[in-house]
């Protein structure tokens, strides 16, 4: 029987109805969130291979607190600490889960979480599930967030944001920082999207903004966007991982990222940290080209262009993918109204960027 056709037809006559595709790697790719192309590095990736072959094993095998934590979490968690300012930090199977874990084990009853309106969906996920109440601010907006902040008479007070925004590509507002830190509010910074994309040494905001950790900063970061493997890490003082460590479910009920995810995810932060001036070049060449042919200012790699029909933006898309070009059309409800979401990856030419954004920008106009 078919339970949800009435649904699925639903979503189909909005436009919004998803499938996959099994992608073309002989295409242009600039919709991935593989940012600095290094998804298609071979050294990186028979580097990780060379040093996983050297063990006895190749798998975690366990849960972390079991018997899965294995040498090569330890020394990539300490290598992530030392590159970004933190004390602790703590491997995870995905950011979505990082994202879970945070929420679901710090905010507790009597405590109060405000989350920007625009934060990813597993921060949101999250809030469905915790007892403490969830306040969600207006998109970046710091004015909003202390006036909350300063009328909070919550035991515990947890400010959720997002370092660049996966939709909008838009900065975390510096301002929304200082204000968490003077109301002495937790901080859990979403870098997703932003560590490996911004900053000197191209650590993500805190490196942008030149902020000195505190104790009430946290840090959530993939390993599946600008890193080029697969996983999430959590960055934070040692009283808050050891928290986590004892009280966050997918950190005590799921096994531990794999050996392999975490070497290559190693890899790159290696990498990245010895090519940061290039590869800051390379970017800034990149933002130059969108801001000049498409007329968007993109301050990392995200260009949300705003199209509002889910048909026109489907259009574009296909109207590209015959060009042999993969760009995002995304749709509601992940956006208010459809977007074109292009993605300005270092993994492609000057000129097939250059391309694409007067192609867009054409379409636009016609």
């Amino acid at each position: 029987m078919h339970f949800y056709e009435h649904e699925l037809r639903a979503l189909k006559r909005a436009n919004r109805f998803r499938e996959r595709i099994c992608r073309d790697d002989t295409g242009v790719d600039l919709a991935s969130n593989d940012y600095l192309a290094l998804a298609h590095s071979k050294p990186l990736l028979e580097a990780t291979c060379k040093i996983l072959s050297s063990y006895r094993t190749h798998a975690p095998k366990a849960s972390m607190l079991v018997n899965g934590y294995h040498p090569i979490h330890r020394a990539f968690e300490k290598a992530l600490c030392e590159a970004n300012g933190f004390e602790e930090g703590l491997i995870l199977g995905s950011g979505f889960s990082a994202n879970l874990a945070l929420i679901e084990a710090l905010a507790r009853r009597g405590d109060t979480l405000f989350i920007d309106e625009k934060f990813h969906a597993s921060g949101m996920l999250a809030t469905r599930v915790i007892e403490a109440n969830t306040v969600r601010f207006e998109h970046n907006c710091a004015e909003h967030l202390e006036r909350l902040l300063k009328a909070s008479t919550a035991t515990r007070n947890i400010v959720v944001v997002e370092g660049v925004y996966s939709m909008q590509g838009d900065l975390l507002n510096r301002e929304i920082i200082d204000i968490a830190n003077h109301y002495g509010a937790i901080l859990i910074v979403d870098e997703a999207h932003s560590s490996g994309v911004v900053g000197a040494r191209l650590m993500g905001i805190f490196d942008l903004y030149g902020i000195t950790v505190a104790s009430n900063h946290i840090k959530m970061g993939t390993l599946g966007k600008a890193y080029g493997s697969f996983g999430g890490y959590i960055l934070a003082s040692h009283h808050i991982i050891t928290y986590l460590i004892n009280r966050a479910k997918p950190v005590i009920y799921a096994t531990a990222l794999s050996l392999f995810d975490t070497l290559l995810g190693h890899q790159a932060l290696q990498y990245i940290l010895s090519h940061a001036q290039i590869l800051n070049e390379e970017i800034d060449r990149r933002r130059r080209i969108v801001c000049e042919y498409l007329g968007v200012e993109m301050p990392a790699l995200i260009a949300a262009v705003p199209i509002g029909s889910n048909t026109e933006a489907l259009h574009i898309k296909e109207a590209l993918q015959r060009e042999g070009i993969t760009v995002g059309a995304i749709r509601p409800p992940t956006v208010d109204t459809a977007i074109i979401r292009l993605i300005a990856r270092l993994g492609e030419s000057d000129e097939r960027l250059q391309f694409t954004c007067k192609f867009i920008n054409n379409f636009q106009v016609k």
